[in-house]
């Protein structure tokens, strides 16, 4: 009798080499899809809204036959299917139109109150990491006792409360009464307009100007909003950490390091927090990706004058190709710091990565 013949066996390096390559292409595959369902809500909310684009751009004393026109040049004598075509071709070439409000391309009015917004959002982050890794890490360290909860009703509260009620409370307190830090804006009016834009980040600029007095006093506009976007990061970045942190401190290999002697710093140290750390670093850029574009409340309270400001102006003024389009551009930022997210995860965690 003749046994059948075996399959050939491919190679171990083949193999891992077809999974990354397949596990790539469907990387891929669901960016795009991401971000053609994106592009489609965007579309879907542009067409649903009740208020009437060409009215938006005419007004609403304009003749009919200017309003046929605006509507024929706006593309919306056009079947649905074929509009959303031409709206994701305008997306991709980077036309986002024409704001309502500054009469300027939409991308450049981005492209313009977009560098605010990431000052902010990266002091806030600096804010929330410094504190928020070493709170968690202490919690995680005396978990049950007295700092444990403490530790936990702070990032709790950082988490939980309205972020314009706790801005309000702080300008009235900080600003109006203590006068410790400077008022609503990036710079009081004396430095506005004796400080070059360079970066679009008003202290590099400062800086870059030689100008130390304006770096003082943008540093005093910054720093409560800041704070109080770091805030909510180190109530997000605190609890996550303390999670990551007690996963490892309750697996079998520190019960062994217990055992041979080692002592609870040093296992915590050297053995606990570099295991957790990729997580860490995972969740900490996910908290960045939120600050980027969750500041809408923060900015308005403090007008200050970032993305999340240029979309509540463009909402009050009904100019919905800017909110759509400024959306999308935070849509997009989200996307990419959740690839890096998890970039980062498979590099810093071989658990996470395909064999």
């Amino acid at each position: 009798m003749f046994s059948a013949p075996s399959r050939l066996a491919l190679p171990q390096w083949t193999r891992s080499a077809v999974r990354r390559v397949l596990r790539l292409v469907y990387a891929l595959l669901s960016i795009a899809g991401t971000l053609l369902g994106l592009l489609f809500v965007t579309f879907a909310i542009g067409r649903l809204l009740p208020a009437d684009p060409v009215l938006s751009v005419i007004g609403d004393r304009a003749s009919k036959a200017l309003y046929d026109k605006v509507f024929v040049e706006m593309r919306l004598d056009r079947p649905l299917y074929e509009q959303f075509a031409l709206y994701v071709r305008d997306m991709l070439h980077g036309d986002f139109g024409t704001s309502l409000v500054t009469s300027n391309p939409i991308a450049s009015d981005i492209l313009r109150f977009f560098p605010a917004t990431l000052e902010l959002a990266t002091l806030g982050m600096l804010f929330g990491t410094l504190l928020g890794i070493p709170l968690g890490v202490l919690c995680a360290r005396h978990e049950g006792r007295l700092v444990d909860h403490l530790g936990r009703v702070v990032s709790l509260l950082g988490h939980s409360i309205p972020v314009f009620w706790l801005g309000l409370v702080a300008l009235l307190l900080f600003y109006a009464k203590l006068e410790w830090v400077g008022g609503p804006g990036r710079l009081d009016i004396a430095y506005q307009y004796s400080i070059p834009e360079v970066s679009g980040l008003v202290l590099l600029d400062c800086l870059l100007a030689g100008d130390m007095a304006a770096f003082a006093n943008a540093l005093s506009h910054i720093v409560l909003p800041g704070a109080l976007l770091g805030l909510v990061a180190l109530g997000y970045i605190a609890r996550m950490t303390r999670s990551f942190v007690l996963a490892q401190l309750h697996q079998d290999y520190i019960l062994v390091l217990r055992l041979k002697g080692f002592s609870s710093s040093r296992i915590l140290w050297r053995y606990a927090l570099p295991n957790a750390a990729g997580p860490i670093l995972a969740v900490t850029v996910m908290a960045y990706a939120y600050l980027l574009e969750g500041a809408v409340l923060t900015e308005t309270v403090f007008a200050w004058p970032g993305l999340g400001m240029f979309i509540t102006e463009s909402l009050f003024a009904a100019d919905i190709p800017a909110v759509l389009a400024a959306t999308l551009v935070v849509g997009v930022v989200y996307l990419s710091f959740n690839m890096c997210s998890d970039a980062l995860l498979v590099l810093l965690d071989p658990r996470a990565r395909v064999q």
